[in-house]
This record gives structure tokens, sequence and C-alpha cells, in this order.
């Protein structure tokens, strides 16, 4: 087995984990290039042919990728719930909340404030959930019996956006840093995702709602993914569609994907593996590819 650098027990992630790019397909390339850039404020970093890669600075945030021979997934099928968006300050999320309101205003479907953060919730043009969101402190962050404490407590948007945008903010917003701070899937089964997640992949849960969702992070973050049943319960293995393409996850070191491969092995789950990169499906066929943080 490969050793690892750091003092992180084998069976867990390394505490620097972070996530990388969500990849998804969509029909029509331009319409959602234009989406992340002009409303999400993203910057379009690449555009060969068929494939779009959006972020800030070298950080790439989505990539997608034109596939219009696919069709949309039938509803309560698992897949992506959203991919979410991390904001350095409450100013740069205000930005991009208010881009989004100036130009998909009818993309917006909630906010709220989770104690450990604020969000609010959009459906891009073709259906993909989008979380724009800025973190407090860790320091401010409780944790009971293991778990962090989080809620859904009520966010005024316009309140918000009064007390945190600034035309400073704004033009200053394409400079700014961003990054997916986590991943949010629909899955079939919540202890099916547990064991998947937590036993073999190696995440930590931090939060549990019942048969209805898990939170799980590397480090004591909040969560880097989270899965939930609410719109697909008893999902099964999903078939080729448009959405989600495949969730990154970023890990420190090649020693610790050479253990995690490993233990992948051990677990019995089949992974692509060319050394470098390792690529692998979740119960529902969600693709997780692990790669070495750049």
């Amino acid at each position: 087995m490969a050793e690892l650098t750091s003092s992180q027990p084998l069976d867990l992630l390394a505490q620097e984990t972070r996530m990388g790019a969500v990849t998804l397909r969509v029909a029509n390339l331009d319409a959602m290039t234009a989406y992340y850039r002009d409303a999400v404020t993203l910057t379009l970093i690449s555009r060969d042919g068929d494939r779009s890669i959006l972020g800030r600075g070298s950080t790439s945030i989505v990539i997608l990728e034109h596939a219009p021979e696919l069709k949309h997934a039938a509803p309560h099928e698992a897949g992506l719930f959203h991919t979410a968006v991390l904001f350095d300050t409450e100013a740069d999320l205000a930005t991009a909340v208010h881009s989004v309101a100036q130009h998909s205003p009818r993309t917006f479907t909630g906010s709220a404030d989770h104690l450990v953060s604020k969000a609010f919730y959009f459906t891009d043009p073709e259906g993909n959930g989008v979380e724009l969101y800025w973190d407090r402190a860790r320091t401010e962050w409780s944790w009971t019996h293991g778990e962090v404490d989080m809620a859904t407590l009520r966010l005024d948007r316009r309140k918000f956006l009064a007390e945190s945008l600034s035309e400073d903010a704004i033009a200053v917003a394409p400079s700014r840093p961003a990054k997916v701070g986590h991943v949010h899937l629909s899955v079939g089964d919540i202890p099916q995702a547990r064991e998947f997640y937590v036993q073999q992949l190696g995440f930590e849960t931090t939060k549990v709602m019942g048969d209805q969702a898990l939170f799980v992070s590397a480090g004591k973050y909040h969560h880097h993914m989270a899965m939930n049943t609410w719109t697909s319960a008893g999902a099964g293995r999903r078939g080729p569609s448009l959405g989600l393409g495949l969730v990154r996850i970023e890990l420190p070191t090649p020693d610790d994907i050479g253990a995690l491969s490993d233990r992948l092995r051990h677990y019995g789950v089949k992974a692509r593996d060319n050394g470098q990169i390792v690529e692998f499906d979740d119960p529902w066929l969600n693709v997780i590819q692990v790669e070495p943080k750049d």
C-alpha cells in the first residue's frame, strides 16, 4: 500500500482534500456558457470546440461538454442536486447573486442562512442546480456530538444585497477567487450512500438527516459532498443523459491517491487508474474522478 506523508488515518481522505470542477453535459453549449459567464460571473477560461471551461483565475469551476445527442433525465432519477460555488467574501457573493438577478432572474429558487454559511440557490437553463455561497469563519461553527450544527433559516435576498453589494465589489468581481466548495447529489438510498462515500471512499460524516440526507467532508469542513433522496428515493443506476458528467475530488499528493486506490480495490470498487487520475462510479453511476491538486 502507498505510504501517506501526512498523519491522516489510512481509512480517511486527507484533511487537505478539496473539490474540483464539475463537468456538465449540455444540449446548448452557447446558452449554458453565457449563463455561467454572464449571470454567475465566472470567467471563460477556454473554449475548444464542444467544450467550455469556466472559473476564476486558473481555478476551473464548471466544465461544459456539448452532448446534443443526449436527453434530459426523467424526474426522480439520481444525479446532480447542485454544484456549490464558494466565494471568499459576502461582497463577492452579493456581486454574483446580483448579476444572476439582473441577467436571469427567473432562475432564482431560494436562499437560506445555514449557520455555517449564507447560500442562494438557482437552476441553470438546463435544469442543473446551482448554489452560490459564502462561509462563516470556522471558529463560528458549532458541533454537537460530532455533527456540525446547520439549519435552514430565512435569508432575505434584498436585505443581503443592500448590506453587502458595492460598486467596488462589482468592478473587481472577475479577478476575485471562487471555487467549488461542495457538490450535492440526488441518490436512491442514504445507507448505501454512507457505505460508499464514508466507509469506502473515506469521507467523514458531518451531518445525517435520517434516511433523507447525508453530509460528508474531509478535514472537518461542514461538507464537501452531500447526498439526498428528497426527489430520488429508490432511484437506480443512471443511464446516459444530460446533466452531471463527473465530479472531481482533488487530493494533496500522489501517495494519497495511491492509498485511495488501494482502499477501493480492497472494497471491490472497480476503478480506472492511469497512474495519476483514478476514476470510478458510485452506486448510481455518478462518475467520480480523483486527481492531485494543481
